[in-house]
Parts: structure tokens; C-alpha cells; sequence
């Protein structure tokens, strides 16, 4: 590994259990791609954009629990502006969603 980190560092990232509520399609995307609107409880609803078109179709996203980074700035991808970033195993172009084995809280914390 050439990028080893403190483990102070890592604590500096929020990951938190979220549930997705509501999944449109983002035409304007440079790559197919989903805007994802994800619940996370006490810290409010936030959006995504995910490319994850491959492997998930909108309604078998819907209610899904997933792990995502809230503590990143926000950054603006066409039109739309990303709140937070969803966690997934990249396999080539297919990207697999981390998600909770069984439901837990919105916004418990990852650690």
C-alpha cells in the first residue's frame, strides 16, 4: 500500500447508515448514473449521484439501507449538487453498494 494513513485520519471520516427514499434518473451525467435522495435520520435527507445504473434498477433501490461519507463538501456534478458520497465495491465499470447485513438506525454511525 503507497497511501498508509494515522488512524486519526480515519476518524475524520463520517460514514453513517442511510436509507434510500427516492431514486431518479440523471440524464445530464457524463456516465449513466442515478440521483439518489438518502434518509440518515437525526442528520436530515440528503442527495447523490451514483453510478451504479449496471447492477440496480430505481425500485429495488428504494428503501435500501447504505453506507455513505457525510462529512465531504458538497460538489456540484452537472446540474445537481452531491451532499454526500454512497460507498461501493468497485468491480471494473459495476459498482456493488457496502451496505448493513441487517437494518439498523438511520444514521448510526460506521466505525
Amino acid at each position: 500500500m503507497d497511501n498508509v494513513i494515522k488512524f486519526e485520519d480515519f476518524t475524520k471520516v463520517d460514514l453513517r447508515i442511510g436509507t434510500i427514499i427516492d431514486v431518479q434518473d440523471f440524464p445530464e451525467a457524463r456516465n449513466p448514473a442515478y440521483q439518489i435522495t438518502i434518509d440518515f435520520g437525526a442528520l436530515g435527507i440528503k442527495k447523490s449521484s451514483a453510478q451504479i445504473t449496471m447492477l440496480y434498477s430505481k425500485q429495488e433501490l428504494l428503501s435500501k439501507q447504505i453506507v455513505a461519507v457525510v462529512n465531504f463538501p458538497k460538489k456540484q456534478i452537472a446540474k445537481f449538487m452531491s451532499e454526500c458520497l454512497v460507498l461501493g465495491a468497485v468491480m471494473g465499470t459495476d459498482v456493488v453498494l457496502l451496505n448493513p447485513e441487517n437494518k439498523v438506525k438511520n444514521g448510526s454511525v460506521v466505525s
